[in-house]
C-alpha cells in the first residue's frame, strides 16, 4: 500500500481523506470525543474456516452492543473456497471473494500485521474520518491463513495491525469487535464498559 493509499487519496471516485496517523493524538483523547459523528454501517469480511461456539458469542455480544452506535454485518467467507492445492492459488480464490463483496463507494479497512500500528483513541478517529467521507459503508477485511491477496491489497483505503504477532482469524475478529466498540464509546464521550 502507498502512502498515498493511506493518506485517503480517491478510490474508485470516493473521496477518502483520512489524517495522517502519525498527527493523531497520543492517548490523550480523541478530537471526535462527545461529536456528533456520522456513524457508517460497517461491515466485517472474515475469511476463515467455521467459528468455534464461545467466538461466535462473543462476536454476537458485541453486535448487540454496538447496534446502540452503528449497524454492524459480520460476513464469514469459507477459507479455500475452490479447495485449491497450493497456497497462492487459495489467496487468489479467497482475495476475489472478498473483493466481489466489496462495492466501489465502501471504506476498506485492511487488517495485517503489517499495517499502521494504532492505539484505540486513534482506531476511534479513523472511525470519525470514515464517516466524514462520502463512503456509505466501512468494510474491515480480516484474511485466511496466508493474508490477503493483491485486489484487496490495491483497494484497502488504509491497513492496520491488532498486533505485531500473526492472529488467528478468530482472535483477531474478537479483537476487532472489542476495539470498535471501544473506539465509540470513546467517540461518544462515554466511560468504556466491559
Amino acid at each position: 500500500m502507498t502512502m498515498a493509499t493511506a493518506m485517503g487519496i480517491s478510490a474508485c471516485g470516493v473521496s477518502l481523506q483520512w489524517t495522517n496517523p502519525n498527527s493523531y493524538s497520543s492517548g490523550k483523547g480523541c478530537k471526535y470525543a462527545g461529536q456528533s459523528v456520522r456513524a457508517l454501517p460497517i461491515r466485517i469480511l472474515t475469511v476463515g474456516k467455521k467459528r468455534l461456539p464461545g467466538v461466535q458469542l462473543l462476536v454476537d455480544e458485541y453486535i448487540a452492543k454496538l447496534k446502540s452506535y452503528c449497524h454492524v454485518d459480520d460476513v464469514q467467507i469459507r477459507s479455500n473456497p475452490k479447495n485449491a492445492r497450493n497456497a497462492m492459488a487459495q489467496v487468489d480464490d479467497e482475495d476475489i471473494a472478498v473483493i466481489n463483496l466489496i462495492t466501489y463507494n465502501d471504506w476498506v479497512v485492511m487488517l495485517d500485521e503489517r499495517g499502521l500500528d494504532l492505539s484505540s483513541e486513534q482506531l476511534a478517529e479513523l472511525l470519525g474520518d470514515a464517516g466524514n467521507t462520502a463512503a456509505s459503508r466501512l468494510s474491515f477485511c480480516i484474511g485466511g491463513p496466508y493474508g490477503h491477496g493483491q485486489r484487496v491489497r490495491k483497494r484497502a483505503n488504509v491497513s492496520i495491525k491488532l498486533s505485531s504477532m500473526v492472529l488467528n482469524h478468530q482472535i483477531a475478529l474478537v479483537v476487532l469487535m472489542e476495539q470498535i466498540y471501544r473506539s465509540w464509546t470513546i467517540l461518544k464521550g462515554q466511560k468504556y464498559h466491559h
